[in-house]
């Protein structure tokens, strides 16, 4: 798969995350922050 293909398959996906759920630009990412937060300290407890 070429790299182009994939960064346009990821923009459609937020792109329909983000109608479906009714998010702003600015809640996606406050949302995606938080997010990366909960998963860095979920991996820090386990290991």
């Amino acid at each position: 798969m070429k790299m182009s293909k994939l960064i346009d398959e990821h923009k459609t996906l937020i792109n329909w995350y983000q109608k479906r759920f009714k998010l702003s630009d600015y809640q996606l990412l406050w949302l995606v922050f938080f997010k990366g937060v909960l998963i860095t300290i979920i991996f820090f407890k386990i290991f």
